[in-house]
């Protein structure tokens, strides 16, 4: 019996596409229906489209998340020292 869940899918967080089933996602070249009303108008955004009537969510085929999420990089810069000795007057 798996001991935790990256055990259980295989040593993989994202199971493969095959695995996963059916994933709603919003396609810009499709006329998408809201899953919860049925209605086709949508806000989009960058990740995300919305429901202009009942504000059901989608996340955009086309986003980074879809795929296995954002890759976040992050930059350790050493802090600011002034200097001891500035332009004396």
């Amino acid at each position: 019996m798996a001991t935790n869940m990256l055990e259980a899918r295989g040593g993989c967080i994202i199971p493969e596409a095959h695995k996963r089933g059916y994933h709603m996602v919003y396609r810009e070249q499709e006329t998408n229906h809201c899953p919860g009303c049925g209605r086709t108008h949508w806000y989009i955004g960058r990740l995300m489209a919305e429901c202009a009537f009942c504000a059901t969510a989608l996340p955009l085929e086309s986003s980074s998340q879809v795929l296995g999420g954002q890759s976040v990089r992050t930059v350790r810069r050493q802090p600011y020292q002034p200097e001891e000795h500035v332009l004396a007057a």
